[in-house]
């Protein structure tokens, strides 16, 4: 427990390490390496079997892709849109989702992937849309 949750703490610290004193297009590609380095190997969630960040510089955006184990149906999509919530709210609480990124103008395209790869929901955090979720 102590170890997962020093883990968290370094992985956190890195990332506004990494996240000062740099542009906008530095901090995106430094955080989808730590994040892909450091967050989504230990990274846990219900359902949640595999995750990558992948960055488009010109474009401003940072894509997390969520891979699970459900199956793509009408249910699993209703299910999928609470409990991802949850998970969104719990990574930018933690710092995994910096929101100091999204302020500066990058948008979080998150997408939560069936077992076979199809999107069963898609959420694009924004200034916008962070103020409602602060």
């Amino acid at each position: 427990m102590i170890k997962k949750i020093s883990q968290i703490a370094i992985a956190f610290a890195l990332v506004l390490l990494l996240v000062s004193c740099k542009n906008t297009k530095q901090k995106l590609q430094e955080y989808v390496v730590t994040y892909n380095k450091t967050i989504a190997p230990s990274f846990k969630a219900e359902n949640v079997t595999l995750t990558t960040a992948r960055g488009y510089i010109n474009d401003n955006k940072i894509e997390l892709r969520f891979e699970t184990n459900l199956k793509q149906n009408d249910g699993n999509k209703a299910t999928t849109s609470v409990a991802f919530a949850r998970m969104r709210q719990s990574m930018i609480k933690k710092g995994q989702i910096p929101t100091e990124l999204i302020e500066e103008g990058i948008v979080f395209h998150l997408y939560y992937l069936a077992d076979d790869n199809t999107v069963l929901n898609r959420e694009e955090l924004t200034k916008e849309s962070l103020q409602y979720l602060k």
